[in-house]
């Protein structure tokens, strides 16, 4: 047991979890199953003159190659996992609140249109009016589509917060986000009804203009906010503008109704050139951090996606627990807490929960700590600094406003799309590039440069966003995922070689298995087809029920899939959730895990390149319904549909034609696995029959894919002759 104390009272504590050693016992003997089950198959190979047991040994389930070695890196998560408490009540013996450290916000968004402005509102809002001194707390919004209509929903924004702030304060409100808290029907009295009819008001505004595509003239009430939008000007485009930076709020300065200080927001557009290239997410936080470096220069930094609100006024306070710990490590770079949503249905259909990235990080946390998720992480500025930078030395410009002329001047030009040519920025310094998953890719920089991270994991989660509730969203965004966990897989910092020199063997494993996710996809993709192909071929692949081998293969399955439920269900989950989960998981690996991996591969050798796409934050109202109701939205006529809905044919008629087999010529015994794989698959894809023979709404799979995915399965049957 880890513990911190002054004075007798304890910051925080972290503790190894009881299952620990059940673990530890588990893997050893799964690992030996493994080895005989592998040595079995090489066997098999080297006498056979058949294909079969070749691929049979690439894809066998947890018994193959592949997903042997996501198997055994999945082990190191496994290893140390541990859980942390803090106590935010005791932080008054260490430090006094107006010696807190200056906080600097990061909030990122792209396209007003995919992620409306009144989201990336709510969120600032959320975080502005956390219990912190105000005077030390800046949030900055990184606006990488460069709208017009952005800025003014937070000049919009910079209005209410002085109505907002004071209102939260006075009623002790625990639920900080606007949109959040009217959403949960609170206690009803005339302060109450005057705020909500400003939300509204100022949500009508920022949603006409967004609806109109331009800003009314009788919008703009002053100067300043005419001169700020004269810069969107002819030739002014989202990917080749200006730097814009504009501070809407001072501390010190702005006083909300009350007379209190009011927080530093700042909103910021980079430069653009669109000849030149653009680093993302990652080269929109190192303009925030270049830019807050000359202006605020807090130590400590939050980074939020835009639709992640604050759901706890209290979060920093839980940061600070470990961060001005005396007596913990120097080396603490960040406190990452875990991504939640809300919103999410009964049965969470999409698993949205993330109940397995959530036992990823508390597996980390007992090694050097979590990965960056690429929200809800605090971080020590320190931690960027991989070099010193005397332009962006603030220290001669502490005592000007902000607002000031010289300080505008250089935040500009440290916005400049040249500004890092010739620079470690992106590679020794910042937030890193070279992956489309930045943010993990910046995690594991970090942990191989020696800084060390904590998981906060409080009860009451610290953010909140909005569950997805569209398949193919999803999907996109996986096949994003993959292609950038495989450029981190493959680079020449690769986890498996120079992460487990860098960091230690077991966080390097931990990488390595989150890194080379996307290959999983080739065995579940083998084991959807090969297995009852060869049923429809009257093949058997598979041990008899009598061969000790058999029962070899049911121990690793159910082991596997056991030991996975297992720690769902005490993680918080249900039968039902996992059972979504893992389903989820199947379809991932037949369309955007194998899309992703086909996509690396071909921007690898230079035929393809991937074109980064912001997820669609907007909900239709018809697809929230179906999603209440638990439903797959299958009805987009994407390619990615495809694999999943041969696989379901091919699954449901070898199942069937199984059934026949047994009846007609009782070869049960034979053909045992074979069935049980095809009718696992047919019951997991029950939603895809359903969409498309049941359903009439608009989430059904539409009729020219259920067509293709025929005359492609049939294709399958057809040329498997060759492998049997």
């Amino acid at each position: 047991m880890e513990e911190t104390r002054a004075k007798g009272l304890p910051l925080h504590t972290r503790v190894l979890m009881p299952r620990t050693w059940a673990n530890r016992v588990f893997a050893c003997v799964y690992l030996c199953a493994i080895l005989a089950l592998l040595y079995h198959h090489l066997i098999a190979v080297l006498h056979s003159t058949s294909m079969v047991p070749l691929f049979i040994l690439l894809a066998d389930g947890n018994n193959s190659l592949l997903m042997s070695f996501s198997w055994t890196t999945s082990q190191a998560f496994r290893m140390c996992p541990t859980e942390s408490r803090v106590f935010i009540e005791h932080l008054q013996h260490y430090v006094k609140q107006s010696d807190y450290p200056g906080l600097d916000v990061f909030i990122c968004t792209a396209d007003p249109y995919k992620e409306p402005p009144m989201c990336v509102v709510n969120t600032t809002l959320s975080v502005m009016a956390y219990d912190y001194p105000p005077e030390k707390l800046s949030v900055y919004v990184s606006d990488d589509g460069g709208s017009q209509l952005t800025l003014f929903a937070f000049i919009e924004a910079a209005r209410f917060a002085t109505h907002w702030l004071p209102y939260c304060r006075k009623n002790k409100i625990l639920e900080r986000c606007p949109e959040a808290y009217f959403r949960s029907s609170p206690s009803w009295s005339p302060e109450t009804a005057q705020i909500k009819m400003m939300y509204e008001r100022m949500r009508a505004r920022v949603e006409n203009v967004v609806k109109r595509g331009s800003i009314l003239p009788d919008y703009i009430t002053n100067e300043a906010e005419s001169e700020a939008f004269s810069r969107w000007a002819d030739g002014f485009t989202p990917r080749d503008h200006p730097a814009v930076v504009q501070v809407l709020l001072e501390a010190d300065r702005d006083k909300d109704i009350t007379g209190h200080t009011m927080p530093n927001l700042v909103y910021a557009s980079r430069e653009k050139n669109m000849n030149l290239p653009h680093h993302f997410k990652a080269g929109a936080l190192n303009v925030l951090l270049r830019v807050s470096a000359t202006m605020t220069n807090a130590p400590i930094l939050l980074t939020l996606d835009s639709d992640m609100y604050s759901n706890d006024s209290q979060t920093p306070l839980c940061a600070l627990c470990f961060l001005l710990d005396p007596c913990i490590d120097s080396k603490l770079g960040f406190v990452q807490f875990p991504q939640m949503f809300y919103g999410i249905n009964k049965n969470d259909t999409y698993g949205a929960e993330s109940r397995q990235s959530e036992i990823v990080l508390i597996g980390m946390d007992g090694l050097v700590g979590p990965t960056n998720i690429g929200t809800g992480c605090f971080f020590r500025r320190q931690v960027f600094l991989g070099g010193s930078s005397p332009q962006l030395n603030p220290d001669l410009l502490v005592s000007k406003s902000i607002k000031s002329e010289e300080v505008l001047a250089l935040a500009h030009h440290v916005a400049g799309c040249n500004y890092e040519n010739q620079t470690s920025w992106g590679s020794k310094m910042g937030f890193r590039y070279g992956s489309l998953v930045e943010d993990l890719y910046t995690g594991y920089r970090l942990h191989c440069e020696g800084w060390k991270s904590i998981f906060c994991n409080p009860k009451r989660p610290a953010f909140l966003g909005k569950a997805p509730i569209n398949l193919n969203d999803m999907l996109n965004q996986t096949v994003r995922w993959c292609v950038g966990l495989l450029e981190v897989a493959f680079c020449k910092h690769s986890p498996v070689t120079f992460g487990a020199r860098s960091i230690n063997l077991l966080t390097g494993l931990c990488y390595g298995h989150m890194a080379l996710w996307p290959i999983s996809s080739i065995p579940v993709t083998i084991y959807a087809f090969l297995p009852q192909l060869a049923l429809l071929k009257c093949v058997s692949i598979f041990p008899e029920a009598s061969d000790p081998w058999f029962f070899l293969r049911l121990f690793l399955f159910l082991g596997a899939y056991g030991q996975n439920c297992l720690e769902f269900m005490l993680s918080g989950g249900s039968i039902q959730k996992w059972w979504n989960d893992q389903r989820v998981w199947m379809m991932r690996g037949l369309s955007s895990m194998m899309f992703g991996l086909v996509e690396y591969l071909l921007k690898t050798i230079g035929i393809s390149t991937f074109g980064f796409s912001v997820t669609n934050k907007t909900v239709e109202e018809e697809q929230s319904k179906r999603y209440d109701q638990g439903l797959f939205e299958f009805g987009v006529s994407s390619p990615l549909l495809l694999p999943m809905t041969t696989a379901a044919i091919i699954n449901c008629i070898s199942f069937l034609w199984g059934i026949a087999q047994i009846f007609t010529q009782g070869r049960l015994e034979g053909i045992l696995l074979q069935m049980f794989l095809a009718g696992f698959a047919t019951v997991n894809c029950w939603p895809i029959y359903e969409a498309i023979l049941l359903r009439t709404d608009g989430g059904k799979i539409p009729v020219k894919f259920t067509l293709i995915s025929i005359i492609l399965a049939w294709a399958l049957y057809l040329t498997s002759s060759i492998a049997f």
